[in-house]
């Protein structure tokens, strides 16, 4: 029978040419009847034709639903009376789609499976969709690989690819971003550090020579970027001055976000190093007379990196030879120590001054501090702490816990060495 000249004749809800009827419990839990055709329901549904044939069968049908997919069971009697080519294009949503294609699979309706199957895997779909989608298809069988296909896990060769893709343009490696560029180039720095989370496949990813490679390349492009804008802000104008200001900033705020990305593939080691080895030449600069009193929003942000890397170096992330951590102090704790009353005399005199180091970074940078300075030689510990002690500003940081296990290991550094000479002269006596 052809089933399109079916459609054309019978109609859903006809009593008079109706000869056999659908029982579902609507919303309420009460009964509701559709009148139905025999003639559509056999050619369309395996379910429906094994009812039928059977004998004695029922002129009513009953179908036990619930609350949740009585609608989907109403839309699939009404699919059921259209042409097969119709049903892709009445299908509105994927939440409506995924229903109807479950109770497709329910009354083996294998063209309303198909159409809903075709449908799922050409339209976008969200986070909680994907997820109804998934548990849907489990039943489908080889007949779900269409929109499996577009959630199943690529290899490693593919993932590689698009992780060192995202990292250049994170970084701007190769070319500048162009226009509208600033957007994507934040998306892609989100993506990056999305896909650098706990997950069995990155480590391998992160661990390939060649993406760590691109990822050099990329901090020591930002790296020199930052350190040439810096050094240009002597030579211009104010009026240019003001825009090379908001460029080094935004080459900053890529330096920041960098350290968040190279802890996960080992290589915060790198920036370590190079920070260190450029520590002088940027403060060099930023205290310039020409700089003195301006530009609080580029110090702020030159602080914020900075404690990036002190409590990468404090906490013994990063692992420096004692001189390198004595300088890398000795190179910035005066300047911290100097900028925050500045900072905080400005904010008195102008409570909208935006430009201030909140109390989180300030517990962060003297939380590594003191475990820095912990970390020295006693006598280079006694060089900072007596420095420190002199100053007129002892607030911040507060280098007091250093201070007191400093006196602490003194003692008693001193009293092992008095019992170490107490043993040999008593040794030597014995003799």
């Amino acid at each position: 029978m052809d089933t399109a000249k079916v459609a054309k004749t019978c109609i859903l809800g006809d009593r008079n040419t109706s000869d056999i009827i659908i029982r579902l419990k609507n919303r309420e839990g009460r009964p509701e009847w559709f009148y139905s055709h025999s003639a559509v329901l056999i050619n369309r549904s395996k379910f429906f034709a094994s009812r039928v044939s059977l004998p004695n069968s029922s002129t009513c049908i009953e179908i036990h639903c619930s609350e949740f997919d009585y609608d989907d069971y109403v839309e699939l009697l009404r699919l059921l009376y259209l042409p097969v080519g119709s049903i892709l294009e009445s299908l509105g949503s994927v939440k409506s789609a995924v229903g109807i294609l479950q109770t497709a699979i329910a009354i083996h309706c294998e063209d309303i499976t198909q159409s809903c199957t075709q449908y799922l895997e050409a339209v976008p779909w969200d986070d909680k969709e994907e997820e109804l989608i998934i548990k849907a298809v489990a039943k489908l069988g080889p007949m779900a690989t269409p929109i499996l296909a577009r959630i199943q896990p690529v290899d490693a060769s593919a993932t590689k690819n698009v992780f060192v893709s995202a990292v250049r343009f994170a970084m701007s490696i190769g070319r500048p971003c162009p226009p509208f560029g600033d957007e994507l180039k934040t998306s892609a720095q989100e993506q990056v550090e999305f896909m650098l989370g706990e997950d069995e496949d990155m480590p391998l990813i992160t661990a390939d020579d060649e993406v760590k490679s691109v990822v050099r390349i990329g901090l020591s492009n930002i790296c020199s970027s930052f350190e040439n804008g810096l050094s240009s802000l002597l030579l211009e104008s104010s009026l240019v001055c003001d825009t090379a200001e908001d460029k080094i900033l935004q080459t900053l705020s890529d330096i920041e976000w960098m350290c968040n990305i190279l802890p996960k593939m080992d290589l915060m080691k790198d920036f370590v190093f190079k920070w260190a080895e450029i520590s002088v030449r940027v403060l060099g600069i930023i205290e310039d007379e020409k700089l003195a009193c301006v530009m609080w929003g580029l110090k702020v942000k030159l602080i914020q990196v900075t404690g990036k890397v002190l409590e990468a170096v404090g906490y013994g992330n990063v692992i420096l030879p004692a001189p390198c951590r004595v300088q890398l102090l000795k190179t910035w704790l005066p300047y911290i120590r100097m900028i925050k009353p500045i900072l905080d005399s400005k904010g008195n005199e102008d409570t909208e001054f935006p430009y201030m180091m909140t109390e989180d970074l300030c517990q962060s940078i003297e939380g590594a501090i003191v475990s820095l300075i912990l970390s020295l030689p006693s006598n280079d510990q006694a060089d900072i702490l007596a420095d420190w002690m002199k100053t007129e500003q002892l607030r911040f940081p507060d280098l007091t816990e250093a201070f007191e296990v400093w006196c602490y290991r003194t003692k008693s550094a001193k009293r092992r060495l008095v019992q170490g000479l107490d043993s040999i002269n008593n040794a030597t006596v014995s003799l």
